[in-house]
Protein backbone atom coordinates (compact mmCIF):
# COMPACT_ATOMS: atom_id res chain seq x y z
CA UNK A 1 0.00 0.00 0.00
CA UNK A 2 1.41 3.26 -1.22
CA UNK A 3 2.34 5.69 1.63
CA UNK A 4 3.34 9.37 1.97
CA UNK A 5 7.18 8.00 2.55
CA UNK A 6 7.07 5.39 -0.41
CA UNK A 7 10.10 5.62 -2.22
CA UNK A 8 12.28 7.95 0.19
CA UNK A 9 14.63 5.06 0.74
CA UNK A 10 15.15 4.08 -3.13
CA UNK A 11 15.63 7.56 -3.61
CA UNK A 12 18.40 8.26 -1.05
CA UNK A 13 19.81 4.50 -2.67
CA UNK A 14 20.01 6.74 -5.71
CA UNK A 15 21.83 9.35 -4.18
CA UNK A 16 24.48 7.05 -3.09
CA UNK A 17 24.48 5.65 -6.28
CA UNK A 18 24.74 8.79 -8.03
CA UNK A 19 27.15 10.42 -6.11
CA UNK A 20 30.01 8.08 -4.08
CA UNK A 21 32.41 6.78 -5.44
CA UNK A 22 32.48 3.71 -7.56
CA UNK A 23 34.27 2.16 -4.86
CA UNK A 24 32.02 3.04 -2.05
CA UNK A 25 29.67 0.59 -0.45
CA UNK A 26 26.28 1.34 -1.51
CA UNK A 27 23.77 0.41 0.79
CA UNK A 28 21.23 -0.29 -1.96
CA UNK A 29 23.68 -3.33 -2.95
CA UNK A 30 24.22 -4.66 0.57
CA UNK A 31 24.95 -8.23 0.95
CA UNK A 32 21.41 -8.26 3.04
CA UNK A 33 20.87 -9.41 6.79
CA UNK A 34 20.99 -12.94 8.64
CA UNK A 35 17.64 -12.90 9.18
CA UNK A 36 15.12 -11.25 6.57
CA UNK A 37 13.27 -8.52 7.31
CA UNK A 38 11.69 -5.56 5.19
CA UNK A 39 13.82 -2.40 4.83
CA UNK A 40 12.60 0.80 6.31
CA UNK A 41 10.63 2.75 4.13
CA UNK A 42 12.75 6.44 4.72
CA UNK A 43 16.20 4.92 6.11
CA UNK A 44 18.81 3.19 4.27
CA UNK A 45 19.85 -0.06 5.45
CA UNK A 46 23.33 1.43 6.83
CA UNK A 47 20.96 4.32 8.33
CA UNK A 48 18.79 0.99 10.38
CA UNK A 49 22.39 -0.26 11.25
CA UNK A 50 23.85 2.54 12.87
CA UNK A 51 20.45 3.51 14.62
CA UNK A 52 20.08 0.32 16.48
CA UNK A 53 23.83 -0.09 17.32
CA UNK A 54 23.37 3.55 19.18
CA UNK A 55 20.37 2.33 20.72
CA UNK A 56 21.13 -0.95 22.16
CA UNK A 57 22.48 -1.36 26.15
CA UNK A 58 25.88 -1.99 25.31
CA UNK A 59 26.62 1.29 23.68
CA UNK A 60 25.08 3.00 27.13
CA UNK A 61 27.04 1.30 29.44
CA UNK A 62 30.58 2.66 27.53
CA UNK A 63 29.45 5.95 29.38
CA UNK A 64 30.94 4.03 32.48
CA UNK A 65 33.69 1.72 30.86
CA UNK A 66 38.02 2.84 30.96
CA UNK A 67 39.81 4.57 28.59
CA UNK A 68 42.81 5.04 30.25
CA UNK A 69 41.68 6.39 33.58
CA UNK A 70 39.14 4.66 35.84
CA UNK A 71 36.21 6.16 35.97
CA UNK A 72 36.36 6.98 39.78
CA UNK A 73 39.70 9.14 38.89
CA UNK A 74 37.52 11.88 37.58
CA UNK A 75 34.76 13.23 34.84
CA UNK A 76 37.17 14.89 32.59
CA UNK A 77 39.37 11.77 31.02
CA UNK A 78 37.69 10.29 28.21
CA UNK A 79 35.50 7.30 28.95
CA UNK A 80 35.14 4.45 26.26
CA UNK A 81 31.77 6.21 24.87
CA UNK A 82 33.34 9.59 24.27
CA UNK A 83 36.32 7.96 22.67
CA UNK A 84 34.29 6.24 20.30
CA UNK A 85 32.16 9.49 19.81
CA UNK A 86 35.59 11.10 18.72
CA UNK A 87 36.01 7.92 16.47
CA UNK A 88 33.10 8.15 14.65
CA UNK A 89 33.56 11.88 14.20
CA UNK A 90 36.88 11.43 12.74
CA UNK A 91 35.39 8.60 10.74
CA UNK A 92 32.94 10.67 9.14
CA UNK A 93 34.97 13.81 7.95
CA UNK A 94 37.51 10.78 6.37
CA UNK A 95 35.17 8.90 4.34
CA UNK A 96 33.24 12.23 3.30
CA UNK A 97 36.37 13.79 2.10
CA UNK A 98 37.11 10.22 0.03
CA UNK A 99 33.78 9.67 -1.55
CA UNK A 100 32.67 6.49 0.92
CA UNK A 101 29.42 5.73 2.71
CA UNK A 102 29.73 7.96 5.73
CA UNK A 103 27.07 6.32 7.57
CA UNK A 104 28.03 2.65 7.06
CA UNK A 105 31.74 4.33 8.69
CA UNK A 106 29.67 5.59 11.15
CA UNK A 107 27.89 2.55 11.90
CA UNK A 108 31.33 0.53 12.06
CA UNK A 109 32.73 2.65 14.00
CA UNK A 110 29.69 3.24 16.70
CA UNK A 111 30.18 -0.71 17.66
CA UNK A 112 33.99 -1.15 17.23
CA UNK A 113 34.62 -0.85 20.67
CA UNK A 114 30.77 -2.43 22.31
CA UNK A 115 32.49 -5.65 23.37
CA UNK A 116 34.96 -3.42 25.99
CA UNK A 117 34.36 -5.35 29.39
CA UNK A 118 35.06 -2.75 32.48
CA UNK A 119 38.81 -1.15 33.22
CA UNK A 120 39.82 -1.34 29.97
CA UNK A 121 42.51 -3.48 28.25
CA UNK A 122 43.73 -4.50 32.27
CA UNK A 123 40.03 -5.96 32.39
CA UNK A 124 40.32 -7.26 28.81
CA UNK A 125 43.54 -9.37 29.76
CA UNK A 126 42.11 -10.94 33.50
CA UNK A 127 39.16 -12.00 31.68
CA UNK A 128 41.25 -13.91 28.78
CA UNK A 129 43.73 -15.31 31.43
CA UNK A 130 40.69 -16.57 33.32
CA UNK A 131 39.26 -17.88 30.27
CA UNK A 132 41.94 -19.40 28.54
CA UNK A 133 40.76 -22.89 28.91
CA UNK A 134 37.46 -21.77 27.72
CA UNK A 135 37.50 -20.12 24.65
CA UNK A 136 39.54 -17.05 25.86
CA UNK A 137 38.24 -13.38 25.23
CA UNK A 138 38.91 -10.76 23.02
CA UNK A 139 37.35 -7.41 23.03
CA UNK A 140 36.85 -7.28 19.30
CA UNK A 141 35.32 -10.83 19.31
CA UNK A 142 32.67 -9.47 21.72
CA UNK A 143 31.54 -6.57 19.98
CA UNK A 144 30.53 -9.12 17.16
CA UNK A 145 28.56 -11.40 19.42
CA UNK A 146 26.66 -8.60 21.05
CA UNK A 147 25.28 -7.31 18.05
CA UNK A 148 24.90 -10.72 16.63
CA UNK A 149 23.91 -12.68 19.71
CA UNK A 150 24.09 -11.09 23.36
CA UNK A 151 21.56 -7.92 22.78
CA UNK A 152 17.78 -9.05 22.67
CA UNK A 153 16.01 -6.52 21.26
CA UNK A 154 13.44 -8.26 18.91
CA UNK A 155 11.16 -10.94 18.69
CA UNK A 156 12.13 -12.56 16.03
CA UNK A 157 15.96 -12.75 15.76
CA UNK A 158 18.67 -13.16 18.50
CA UNK A 159 21.38 -9.51 18.39
CA UNK A 160 20.65 -6.52 16.14
CA UNK A 161 20.61 -8.33 12.64
CA UNK A 162 22.74 -5.88 11.12
CA UNK A 163 23.96 -5.88 7.54
CA UNK A 164 26.55 -8.09 6.33
CA UNK A 165 28.77 -5.03 5.38
CA UNK A 166 28.45 -4.04 9.15
CA UNK A 167 29.44 -6.92 10.81
CA UNK A 168 32.70 -7.28 8.33
CA UNK A 169 33.86 -4.14 8.96
CA UNK A 170 33.46 -5.29 13.02
CA UNK A 171 34.85 -8.70 12.99
CA UNK A 172 38.35 -7.30 10.67
CA UNK A 173 38.66 -4.29 12.99
CA UNK A 174 42.33 -4.11 13.15
CA UNK A 175 44.61 -2.36 15.25
CA UNK A 176 47.65 -2.41 17.37
CA UNK A 177 45.57 -3.89 19.85
CA UNK A 178 42.97 -5.41 18.21
CA UNK A 179 42.98 -8.49 16.16
CA UNK A 180 40.31 -9.45 13.37
CA UNK A 181 38.32 -13.54 13.57
CA UNK A 182 36.92 -13.10 10.78
CA UNK A 183 36.06 -16.65 9.63
CA UNK A 184 32.62 -16.48 7.95
CA UNK A 185 33.59 -13.07 6.27
CA UNK A 186 36.03 -13.28 3.96
CA UNK A 187 39.36 -13.74 5.64
CA UNK A 188 41.53 -13.81 2.46
CA UNK A 189 40.18 -10.27 1.58
CA UNK A 190 40.51 -6.71 2.64
CA UNK A 191 37.36 -4.91 4.11
CA UNK A 192 36.07 -2.18 2.67
CA UNK A 193 37.13 1.24 2.74
CA UNK A 194 34.87 2.07 4.87
CA UNK A 195 35.58 -0.28 7.55
CA UNK A 196 39.98 0.97 6.70
CA UNK A 197 38.71 4.34 7.48
CA UNK A 198 37.01 2.89 10.97
CA UNK A 199 40.62 1.33 11.94
CA UNK A 200 42.70 4.56 11.67
CA UNK A 201 40.36 6.76 12.90
CA UNK A 202 40.30 4.64 15.95
CA UNK A 203 44.32 4.30 16.03
CA UNK A 204 44.38 8.21 15.56
CA UNK A 205 41.64 9.49 18.20
CA UNK A 206 43.14 6.89 20.94
CA UNK A 207 46.89 8.84 20.07
CA UNK A 208 45.60 12.48 20.48
CA UNK A 209 43.38 11.75 23.11
CA UNK A 210 45.80 9.82 25.49
CA UNK A 211 48.51 12.73 24.86
CA UNK A 212 45.60 15.20 25.95
CA UNK A 213 44.19 13.12 29.05
CA UNK A 214 48.17 12.44 30.03
CA UNK A 215 48.80 16.12 29.68
CA UNK A 216 45.81 17.02 31.57
CA UNK A 217 46.65 14.54 34.50
CA UNK A 218 50.11 15.59 34.52
CA UNK A 219 50.86 12.07 34.41
CA UNK A 220 52.80 14.01 31.35
CA UNK A 221 54.38 17.18 31.15
CA UNK A 222 55.50 19.12 28.24
CA UNK A 223 59.16 18.64 28.86
CA UNK A 224 58.98 15.21 28.84
CA UNK A 225 57.91 15.48 25.13
CA UNK A 226 60.86 17.76 24.01
CA UNK A 227 62.61 15.16 22.30
CA UNK A 228 59.37 13.87 20.45
CA UNK A 229 59.52 15.23 16.81
CA UNK A 230 56.34 15.61 16.11
CA UNK A 231 55.42 17.60 19.44
CA UNK A 232 57.67 20.12 18.15
CA UNK A 233 56.54 19.83 14.93
CA UNK A 234 52.81 20.72 16.69
CA UNK A 235 54.90 23.31 19.14
CA UNK A 236 56.11 25.06 15.86
CA UNK A 237 52.53 25.33 14.01
CA UNK A 238 50.82 26.71 17.14
CA UNK A 239 53.39 28.98 17.89
CA UNK A 240 54.27 27.81 21.71
CA UNK A 241 57.59 28.85 22.52
CA UNK A 242 57.75 28.00 26.33
CA UNK A 243 55.83 28.84 29.49
CA UNK A 244 52.97 27.09 30.82
CA UNK A 245 51.03 24.77 28.95
CA UNK A 246 47.66 26.61 29.28
CA UNK A 247 44.45 24.57 28.63
CA UNK A 248 43.93 26.80 25.57
CA UNK A 249 47.40 26.04 23.94
CA UNK A 250 46.65 22.30 25.05
CA UNK A 251 43.29 22.07 22.86
CA UNK A 252 44.99 24.38 20.06
CA UNK A 253 47.71 20.89 20.10
CA UNK A 254 45.74 18.80 20.41
CA UNK A 255 43.57 20.14 17.28
CA UNK A 256 46.65 20.46 15.13
CA UNK A 257 47.92 17.40 15.59
CA UNK A 258 43.99 15.13 14.51
CA UNK A 259 44.06 17.62 11.69
CA UNK A 260 47.99 17.34 10.53
CA UNK A 261 47.06 13.21 11.06
CA UNK A 262 43.95 13.41 8.85
CA UNK A 263 45.14 15.44 6.35
CA UNK A 264 47.97 13.23 5.82
CA UNK A 265 45.57 10.00 5.69
CA UNK A 266 43.59 12.00 2.79
CA UNK A 267 46.73 12.89 1.10
CA UNK A 268 48.11 9.39 1.19
CA UNK A 269 44.71 7.51 0.71
CA UNK A 270 43.76 9.66 -2.51
CA UNK A 271 47.72 8.66 -3.69
CA UNK A 272 47.35 5.18 -2.98
CA UNK A 273 43.66 4.85 -4.85
CA UNK A 274 45.41 6.32 -7.67
CA UNK A 275 48.58 4.92 -8.15
CA UNK A 276 47.09 1.23 -8.06
CA UNK A 277 44.07 2.03 -9.71
CA UNK A 278 41.41 1.65 -7.42
CA UNK A 279 38.20 1.81 -9.24
CA UNK A 280 35.42 -0.71 -7.92
CA UNK A 281 34.85 -2.30 -4.02
CA UNK A 282 36.11 -5.63 -5.72
CA UNK A 283 39.32 -3.66 -6.45
CA UNK A 284 39.32 -2.35 -2.53
CA UNK A 285 38.62 -6.35 -0.81
CA UNK A 286 41.37 -8.02 -3.59
CA UNK A 287 44.40 -5.08 -2.61
CA UNK A 288 47.21 -7.24 -1.02
CA UNK A 289 47.67 -4.13 1.71
CA UNK A 290 45.41 -1.63 3.52
CA UNK A 291 44.60 1.60 0.99
CA UNK A 292 43.60 3.39 4.44
CA UNK A 293 46.52 4.54 5.41
CA UNK A 294 49.34 7.16 6.98
CA UNK A 295 52.51 7.88 4.96
CA UNK A 296 55.69 6.05 5.83
CA UNK A 297 57.05 9.98 7.56
CA UNK A 298 53.78 9.48 9.62
CA UNK A 299 53.68 6.30 10.81
CA UNK A 300 57.30 7.03 11.44
CA UNK A 301 56.48 9.91 13.79
CA UNK A 302 53.32 7.67 15.34
CA UNK A 303 55.40 5.02 16.00
CA UNK A 304 57.69 7.31 17.97
CA UNK A 305 54.19 9.21 19.99
CA UNK A 306 53.11 5.36 20.54
CA UNK A 307 56.05 4.00 22.52
CA UNK A 308 55.96 7.42 24.30
CA UNK A 309 52.89 7.22 25.77
CA UNK A 310 53.45 3.42 26.37
CA UNK A 311 56.58 4.25 28.70
CA UNK A 312 55.19 7.39 29.81
CA UNK A 313 51.30 6.88 30.26
CA UNK A 314 50.41 3.32 30.18
CA UNK A 315 53.48 2.11 31.93
CA UNK A 316 53.04 5.54 34.75
CA UNK A 317 52.90 3.96 38.24
CA UNK A 318 49.61 5.47 39.14
CA UNK A 319 47.93 3.88 35.91
CA UNK A 320 49.77 0.77 36.77
CA UNK A 321 48.27 0.70 40.07
CA UNK A 322 44.83 1.31 38.77
CA UNK A 323 45.21 -1.78 36.29
CA UNK A 324 46.54 -3.85 39.02
CA UNK A 325 43.05 -2.90 41.25
CA UNK A 326 41.45 -3.55 38.23
CA UNK A 327 42.67 -6.99 37.13
CA UNK A 328 42.00 -7.75 40.97
CA UNK A 329 38.37 -7.02 40.48
CA UNK A 330 37.73 -8.79 37.96
CA UNK A 331 39.75 -12.04 39.14
CA UNK A 332 37.51 -11.78 42.78
CA UNK A 333 34.39 -11.43 40.87
CA UNK A 334 34.95 -14.67 38.37
CA UNK A 335 36.28 -16.89 41.37
CA UNK A 336 33.37 -16.11 43.14
CA UNK A 337 30.95 -16.64 40.49
CA UNK A 338 32.63 -19.69 39.44
CA UNK A 339 32.18 -21.04 43.33
CA UNK A 340 28.86 -20.06 43.76
CA UNK A 341 26.68 -19.81 40.76
CA UNK A 342 23.60 -19.26 42.58
CA UNK A 343 24.83 -15.60 43.47
CA UNK A 344 24.17 -14.22 39.84
CA UNK A 345 21.28 -12.92 38.98
CA UNK A 346 18.68 -15.56 38.11
CA UNK A 347 18.42 -13.97 34.25
CA UNK A 348 22.22 -14.51 33.71
CA UNK A 349 21.87 -18.05 35.50
CA UNK A 350 19.81 -19.24 32.91
CA UNK A 351 22.12 -18.62 30.34
CA UNK A 352 24.51 -21.62 31.52
CA UNK A 353 22.53 -24.51 29.97
CA UNK A 354 23.02 -22.97 26.35
CA UNK A 355 26.75 -21.59 26.31
CA UNK A 356 28.27 -23.61 29.60
CA UNK A 357 29.00 -21.64 33.38
CA UNK A 358 32.75 -19.63 32.68
CA UNK A 359 31.05 -18.04 29.48
CA UNK A 360 27.67 -17.08 31.09
CA UNK A 361 29.99 -15.57 34.28
CA UNK A 362 32.90 -13.83 31.26
CA UNK A 363 29.44 -12.27 29.40
CA UNK A 364 28.27 -11.07 32.38
CA UNK A 365 31.27 -9.58 33.87
CA UNK A 366 32.50 -8.10 29.95
CA UNK A 367 29.07 -6.31 30.14
CA UNK A 368 29.64 -4.77 33.98
CA UNK A 369 30.64 -0.91 34.25
CA UNK A 370 33.36 0.09 35.96
CA UNK A 371 31.27 1.68 38.49
CA UNK A 372 29.21 -1.69 38.46
CA UNK A 373 31.92 -4.10 39.15
CA UNK A 374 33.47 -1.84 41.80
CA UNK A 375 29.80 -2.09 43.59
CA UNK A 376 29.56 -5.44 43.32
CA UNK A 377 32.90 -6.14 44.39
CA UNK A 378 32.50 -4.27 47.32
CA UNK A 379 28.95 -5.73 47.59
CA UNK A 380 30.54 -9.45 47.75
CA UNK A 381 33.38 -8.90 49.75
CA UNK A 382 33.67 -5.95 52.08
CA UNK A 383 31.53 -6.77 55.19
CA UNK A 384 29.63 -3.24 55.02
CA UNK A 385 29.19 -3.66 51.25
CA UNK A 386 25.85 -4.22 50.91
CA UNK A 387 25.37 -0.92 54.38
CA UNK A 388 23.44 2.29 53.23
CA UNK A 389 26.56 4.57 52.09
CA UNK A 390 29.45 2.02 52.56
CA UNK A 391 30.86 3.24 49.52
Amino acid sequence: MSTPLTGIRERLEAIESRTLAPYACKSGESRGRRYPEPEPLYRTAYQRDRDRILHTTAFRRLKYKTQVFVIYEGDYYRTRLTHTLEVAQIARTIARALGVNEVLTEAIALAHDLGHPPFGHAGEKALNDLMWDHGGFNHNYHSYRIVTELERRYPNFPGLNLTWEVLEGLVKHETEYDVPVAHEYEPDLRPSLEAQIANIADELAYNAHDLDDGLRSGLISPDMLRDLELWQRLREQVGWKRGPLTELTRHHIIRELIGMEVTDVLETTLQLLETHRIRTLEDVRRHPTPLVQHSPEMQRLNRELKAFLRMNLYHHPRVLRMSLRAERVVYDLFRAYEANPAILPRHVQARIDEVGLHRTICDYIAGMTDRFALKEHRALFDPLGDAPFAG
